[in-house]
């Protein structure tokens, strides 16, 4: 290398409300001997852009967290396309500083996104709370099986429990690239089953019912689903007249209410028991769906009877969240199709700032 000439640049450095702080820098640059092209050199400090340093782009990237990119770039008199890159810069600096994940517990998952059953798989770890891959073409047993080839078979070996929803190919998958590993069914996804049969009972009895009865069913589909206690004033007094007026409701509500009691059972026998119990009081209810219901649950009793097991209490509530989390990012991209920039923004929204 030989020194061919010295360049000053002005970098933009940080903003601070309306003021803007720039640095002049004398940067130097090199001529290859052994390829003849003049290079610039390289400072720690600059951004991959060299028109803005590191903290700059950090900045931008923390701004971004709670804001569109249009938004940050209107603020900071930026070009939409510079915004984005110094975000992705920062994602990838918030990656490298978590580390490679080596998971013990992982929560999977797909999410839809756009319309036309376009999916991509998530996976979390559950004990450190943040997503660690985002990617596949749909949610099949190849998709899922692109996960552990991404892990490795020595990280994959030490997976000891998988929490999923009843979705075939996701067993699979873990079942042989995992075997070790225990499968747990999300408490969430089979609790949505649920609510979906009480539904179909509320739609075949508002059309069983005529006149004044079907006053009360009417418009209260979700003060039927919800949890009483998330229910305002007036909602909690619209479900009791609901209950009130329609026994079959009332007791297919009160069985809804009373199946969350399974997964606080610390034995297998004893959760067996309540189940059976819980269906044996479906017997003379007319409650079809009810019964198919717990017709799945009984076919799937090994991945709900998992969670008995000490060792396999962990919150199952993060995937939910993290789904929320999710939804709420497209809502704030929408528009963006750009593959790289949405799995960065999934893999980082649980991470700490920079």
């Amino acid at each position: 290398m030989v020194w061919y000439d010295r360049k000053v640049r002005r970098v933009r450095d940080l903003s601070c409300g309306d003021t803007r702080i720039y640095l002049e820098l004398e940067v130097r640059r090199v001529e290859c001997r052994d390829c003849g092209k003049v290079k610039r050199e390289q400072l720690d400090f600059l951004a991959d852009n060299p028109l803005y340093t590191k903290r700059f782009a950090y900045y931008v990237g923390r701004r971004c967290r709670q804001a569109t990119i249009k938004d940050v770039a209107k603020e900071l008199a930026l070009d939409w396309h510079t915004v984005k890159a110094l975000e992705m810069q920062y994602m990838q600096a918030q990656l490298a500083r978590a580390g490679t994940p080596a998971p013990r517990a992982i929560g999977i998952d797909e999410i839809s996104i756009r319309k036309g059953h376009t999916y991509r798989i998530v996976v979390s770890d559950l004990i450190r709370g943040r997503p660690i891959w985002f990617g596949g073409e749909d949610r099949s047993e190849a998709s899922m099986g692109a996960f552990y080839a991404w892990l490795g078979a020595r990280k994959s070996s030490r997976i000891r429990l998988a929490v999923m929803d009843m979705w075939k190919p996701f067993r699979l998958a873990t079942q042989a690239h995992a075997p070790q590993a225990a499968i747990l069914f999300d408490k969430f996804h089979i609790m949505r089953h649920l609510g979906e049969a009480l539904d179909t009972i509320r739609k075949r009895e508002y059309a069983r019912l005529s006149g004044r009865d079907r006053h009360y069913i009417k418009g209260q589909k979700y003060t039927l689903l919800s949890r009483r206690e998330n229910l305002t004033l007036d909602g909690k007094k619209a479900l009791k007249a609901l209950l009130t007026a329609n026994k079959r409701l009332n007791t297919a509500y009160v069985l809804k209410e009373s199946f969350g009691q399974l997964w606080s059972y610390e034995r297998e026998g004893w959760a067996r028991r309540f189940f059976e119990n819980w269906r044996a009081s479906l017997k003379w209810q007319r409650l079809e769906p009810y019964e198919k219901f717990a017709a799945m649950i009984d076919r799937h009793w090994d991945g709900i009877a998992a969670y008995c097991r000490p060792e396999n209490k962990v919150s199952l509530g993060f995937v939910e969240g993290l789904n929320n989390k999710i939804r709420v990012i497209q809502r704030r991209a929408y528009g963006l199709h750009n593959e790289d920039y949405r799995r960065l923004k999934v893999l980082t929204c649980m991470l700490p700032a920079l």
